[in-house]
């Protein structure tokens, strides 16, 4: 997953890991694009590599504006923003983030969440 990020030069990737603090997932990666349609075509791109993987598309949530996306991948939420709309929510700080691993886009340092099954 963060691969597909990686190729598509997302920025300041996040990976949170939700174990104790929620049911709904066990890890959240949240990234920026630069623009609406840098968020739109990780969107499109990241979709078609989990439908690839797992023979299904995940769920996505806000991909007509594409300034907050959100992509149901069952064990892990990815939420992509532009860098303005990020900074308002502050996911990071309202999950109590203390990351499992950050990487910013292009420095080649990412982890990934653990292959879900």
């Amino acid at each position: 997953m963060t691969a597909s990020l990686d190729d598509n030069k997302a920025e300041d990737v996040v990976i949170i890991d939700l174990n104790g603090k929620t049911s709904i997932a066990d890890y959240m990666v949240i990234a920026c694009g630069t623009s609406q349609r840098h968020v739109g075509s990780m969107t499109n791109n990241l979709r078609e590599r989990l439908k690839a993987l797992s023979g299904r598309s995940p769920s996505v949530e806000g991909e007509a504006h594409c300034d907050w996306v959100l992509i149901d991948a069952g064990d892990v939420l990815v939420h992509l923003f532009r860098p303005e709309v990020r900074t308002f929510y502050s996911l990071e700080r309202l999950w109590g983030s203390s990351p499992m691993a950050a990487a910013s886009g292009g420095s080649g340092q990412s982890a990934a969440p653990p292959a879900s099954g």
